[in-house]
């Protein structure tokens, strides 16, 4: 495959790499490069010129503090947020990770201080309770059910196996979804708000969610789907990716599951 190439956008990775989301970016690159596809990574941040948002294939984002979001609210306006918002839009593929998509979302209201506007690309909102208020921390496993993702995510599977996703949760906010699909269905933890049973949002291709771990190791069958997902964006084609070997991550999920008490999970997914 070493005709097919990705640029892989990483949004602030200074300021939004909270509890190591950027190994959802050595995720990607390795398993782009056992296959032979060539990957660029490419920082999308305070210096970068707004028309490099319309060269990449895939955009990884993740998690911030109270401040550090704020500086990249601040700084992701007008020409940058137009081009990050029409290349999702035109269905550019991305996983965003806790602070990213209250980024994306209407606004953020910190536990102390004023209110954060978003982009306004995804229908959500996302208010902190105060710090006096317990954190949403723990594991967190969800059946992925936005389409056409869990489709794709079944059909990449064995017959009659269910896509489900395992991570870890970290957020004081909680998030309130509006017209715009959710990720997943809530089986262990929190997820958006610890009220609703959702997790996550998906909006096109891109996938936001409070899933840490990082997600993409602990779930490699969702790093795939945006590697053919980003591949059949660029080159306007179906793209059949030659298997890994996944055993490892299998069994380090089904060593979770059971720990969680949800060892049937793992013969499901």
């Amino acid at each position: 495959m070493s005709e097919f190439e990705l640029r892989l956008g990483w949004l602030y990775p200074t300021l939004m790499s909270t509890y190591g989301d950027r190994g959802n970016v050595i995720c990607l690159q390795q398993r782009c490069q056992w296959r032979g596809i060539a990957v660029t990574v490419v920082p999308l941040d305070q210096e970068t010129d707004p028309e490099t948002f319309k060269t990449v294939d895939v955009v990884v984002g993740g998690g911030a503090q109270d401040r550090q979001q704020e500086i990249v609210m601040r700084d992701l306006q007008g020409a940058k947020a137009d081009r990050l918002r029409s290349q999702l839009d035109a269905g550019i593929p991305g996983v965003f990770t806790c602070g990213s998509p209250q980024l994306l979302g209407k606004y953020y209201e910190p536990g102390e201080g004023q209110r954060i506007e978003g982009l306004g690309l995804l229908d959500l909102v996302t208010k902190h309770p105060g710090l006096n208020v317990p954190r949403c921390i723990g594991n967190v496993v969800f059946e992925l059910t936005a389409t056409p993702l869990a489709d794709d995510l079944k059909a990449m599977l064995e017959e009659g196996q269910k896509p489900i996703a395992i991570g870890f949760e970290n957020h004081g906010g909680r998030t309130y979804l509006g017209d715009v699909q959710p990720l997943g269905k809530v089986i262990k933890g929190y997820g958006n708000n610890g009220e609703d049973g959702w997790e996550g949002a998906f909006h096109r291709n891109a996938i936001a969610t409070y899933s840490h771990g990082p997600l993409l190791p602990k779930n490699p069958l969702i790093a795939d789907w945006l590697i053919q997902t980003a591949l059949r964006q660029k080159y306007q084609q179906a793209i059949e990716l030659t298997s890994l070997d996944d055993r490892l991550a299998t069994q380090a999920r089904a060593a979770l599951l059971k720990r969680l008490e949800l060892p049937t999970l793992a013969e499901k997914s």
